[in-house]
């Protein structure tokens, strides 16, 4: 076998430095399909060779944590490749049908993953016989379908090898898979230290169906966001409007909201920044936004930070005030945005620790995405002689800078 290996090794090289450019179309097509099959059946012997290295226990002979540990600092691959070839390794080893499949190129190794896990899943719900049906009907009538395809089908193998026992076998599945999402739910807000949260966690599949119908409104798309930024954004814009609605319980004897610290001489002149009460600052854009539709409690410190005098919370734009603006406003008023009210955060357009007052006519209503956007500066809103918001583009939009009006919600 080595010197077959060595050969294959020489073989190989030539092929790789062979120029391909003066191949006609059709050789380039079967070249292609020639060196994938290969490849394969390359892939095969590898696995077997992993499989008799796992059996003696090399790895472990030779100091290492684990044949996948050892595979790692051979092969130089990550260490979840290098599990997957030995869970392959394995599943071959133990599968012959699925063995002589992938020996013949007959499927590829990503084909023959989906098959070892329907066999493997299979195997405590149904007899071996019904598992070698379903093997083989997988690698005989489906290993033409790419590797998403052939897993949906995997997954509905059952109703067409046994439907007799399919009906039991999914409901008992469903309810396992129900149990362990149940068990294993979890929801994780990691500090990065550089200025991110990393949002982690699992839900079953009715929580997360929940999640997804609440999000989906506020991911439609626009030119500016990713899809994922679109949804991390919708995300807040959920936790905005439920610490807005009055409903959540009350946390250490208080309603939910946001405690930010900002120096006393600087929010009476110019703002620079501010510091949450978990430890985190806010740039001075972040602290102007927060405080545009907020409760406010003013705390006076002295100079080494002590408090001297705790003033009364106060709401801005809220009432009959908050009222108007919807009924001006109708949603938010950024141009071409359909963001309906209850997801909007009333803005002042002459900033309230620059002096501007909490009315109607120093008033905007902007949904979350456009409330950011409005304090990076580049669009300005001002209020036209008709008494609704206007908003000028920045000059990389238009040339002009012609004043621009959101028409959505007009109701006349």
């Amino acid at each position: 076998m080595r010197e077959a290996l060595e050969q294959l090794r020489e073989i190989a090289g030539q092929c790789a430095g062979a120029p391909v450019w003066s191949l006609p179309d059709a050789d380039l097509v079967c070249a292609v399909r020639a060196v994938h099959d290969a490849e394969q059946m390359l892939a095969a012997v590898k696995l077997h060779l992993v499989r008799e290295i796992d059996g003696r226990s090399l790895p472990i002979a030779q100091e290492a944590a684990s044949t996948a540990v050892w595979l790692r600092a051979r092969l130089q691959v990550s260490i979840n490749t290098a599990r997957r070839m030995v869970d392959l390794a394995r599943v071959l080893d133990e599968r012959p049908v699925l063995d002589a499949a992938l020996s013949s190129a007959a499927v590829n190794v990503e084909q023959a993953q989906v098959v070892a896990k329907a066999v493997h899943d299979l195997a405590g719900e149904v007899s071996p016989d019904v598992v070698d049906l379903a093997e083989k009907t997988l690698i005989a009538e489906h290993a033409d379908q790419e590797p998403a395809v052939l897993r949906k089908l995997a997954d509905r193998i059952l109703a067409y090898v046994a439907p007799e026992v399919a009906e039991d076998a999914d409901r008992r599945t469903a309810e396992r898979d129900e149990k362990r999402a149940e068990q294993t739910r979890a929801f994780t807000l990691t500090n990065n230290g550089d200025g991110r949260f990393r949002v982690t966690g699992w839900l079953d599949a009715e929580a997360a169906a929940i999640v997804d119908a609440a999000l989906d409104p506020l991911c439609k798309p626009d030119l500016d966001r990713t899809p994922a930024q679109r949804r991390a954004d919708a995300l807040v814009e959920i936790c905005r409007l439920a610490l807005r609605t009055e409903q959540l319980p009350d946390n250490g004897g208080d309603r939910p909201q946001i405690a930010l610290t900002v120096p006393y001489d600087v929010v009476r002149k110019q703002l620079s920044h501010g510091q949450l009460d978990t430890g985190e600052r806010l740039t001075a854009q972040q602290v102007r936004r927060l405080a545009c539709d907020a409760r406010i409690l003013p705390v006076v410190l002295g100079g080494d930070g002590q408090i001297l005098d705790v003033g009364q919370s106060r709401r801005l734009f809220t009432g009959p005030l908050r009222r108007a603006l919807v009924v001006r406003d109708g949603g938010c008023a950024f141009p071409g945005c359909d963001r309906p009210p209850q997801w909007c955060d009333a803005h002042h357009i002459r900033h309230w620790a620059d002096g501007g007052p909490t009315s109607l006519g120093n008033g905007v209503l902007l949904c979350g995405h456009h409330h950011r956007l409005n304090h990076r500066g580049e669009w300005q809103v001002r209020m036209a002689g008709d008494g609704r918001p206007e908003f000028i583009p920045p000059a990389y939009v238009d040339s002009e800078r012609k004043p621009r009006r959101n028409v959505y919600h007009r109701r006349t």
